[in-house]
């Protein structure tokens, strides 16, 4: 008898475990304004915000080996459409967030073909320069408020409490699922192939026939739409910005800490080290500056001792994947192992 053929194994038993409690919760997610406190649907909306940061970010950097510490730039932006189109234009908040989507990409070309040019720690340094030039842009434009910032209550009157708080969740659901899905969706293609080379090596994935400029492209305008909407969504929920808040580098240092503990390079890694950031700022948040001091050397140890965050160490020990992303070749459809 010939022995039977090798198949091309994608799903394992985890992945389809992951999937059915994926969609419990999101159904627990979308359902939360009838059954959820106040507190809690904000708490909820706050972590599935930085979830969608947290998967943009690991795009970036850690499949598109873009390492950017100016992410708050797009964030920023993306604030500032609803004091343009909110205040001055009176269009629905909601209606914004994926406006500001569009305006983050659109300004993201330019500036990618200005980055572009750097490599390695000068991107980096870069991308931080480029953020910083759109806070003193937007702080020096009287128009949007200048320096102190604004108001941007009146975007949301006439919109009923329950109806305003409930459709600021379902966006953030949108936003952190939607995230999420289109990573791994992404990484499952020829793209994410093609991606993924471009991160090992550069001169290996050209000599293969992929076009690295464009991969490059790809994620960074998608990631600064991405931003750019979350941005949206964030002052949404606090009502007022100013360039000191809206362009802050604590937005980048929670992506970067989220992606790092969790797992960079990884999809399941950012939803754990979002999980683990929240943690620790509900724990630590009445000791001031000390919780920060925590934070970062909880990164640091992490670095230094565990570079694969949690996330790479329970994949790596368990073969445990509940997104995997690559393809297995099985004799006879056999299952994997260890999964």
């Amino acid at each position: 008898m010939h022995a039977p053929s090798p198949t091309i194994v994608r799903s394992t038993r985890a992945s389809q475990f992951g999937l059915v409690l994926a969609l419990l919760l999101l159904l627990a997610a979308v359902s939360a304004p009838w059954w959820a406190e106040r507190a809690t649907q904000r708490l909820l909306t706050e972590f599935l915000y930085t979830l969608a940061l947290a998967q943009l970010w690991n795009l970036l950097a850690g499949y598109g080996g873009l390492l950017s510490v100016g992410q708050q730039g797009f964030i920023g932006l993306g604030g500032y459409c609803l004091v343009v189109l909110g205040l001055q234009f009176g269009l629905n908040p909601f209606l914004i967030v994926p406006l500001a989507g569009a305006f983050t990409a659109l300004v993201a070309i330019p500036t990618a073909a200005i980055l572009f040019r750097l490599r390695g720690a000068y991107f980096a340094v870069g991308t931080w320069v480029v953020a910083e030039v759109f806070r003193l842009l937007v702080a020096n434009n009287s128009s949007v408020g200048g320096g102190s910032g604004t108001s941007i209550t009146r975007t949301v009157t006439g919109i009923p409490a329950w109806w305003r708080e409930s459709t600021t969740l379902w966006i953030a659901v949108a936003l952190g699922a939607g995230a999420t899905l289109a990573v791994y969706a992404l990484l499952r293609s020829r793209h994410g192939l093609a991606l993924t080379a471009v991160r090992d090596s550069e001169p290996a994935a050209e000599s293969l026939g992929v076009s690295v400029p464009r991969m490059k492209w790809l994620v960074y305008i998608a990631s600064a739409a991405g931003c750019g909407m979350v941005g949206a969504l964030i002052f949404i929920t606090k009502l007022r910005i100013a360039p000191e808040a809206a362009f802050s580098m604590d937005w980048t240092a929670a992506m970067f800490f989220a992606v790092i503990i969790g797992g960079i390079g990884t999809i399941e890694g950012p939803l754990v080290g979002t999980l683990v950031y929240f943690l620790l700022r509900q724990f630590l948040s009445d000791y001031g500056s000390w919780y920060l001091i925590v934070l970062g050397c909880v990164a640091v140890a992490f670095m230094l001792w565990i570079p694969r965050g949690i996330w790479g160490l329970v994949s790596r020990r368990w073969d445990l994947n509940f997104f995997p992303v690559q393809r297995r070749i099985m004799a006879g459809g056999n299952t994997p192992s260890g999964v």
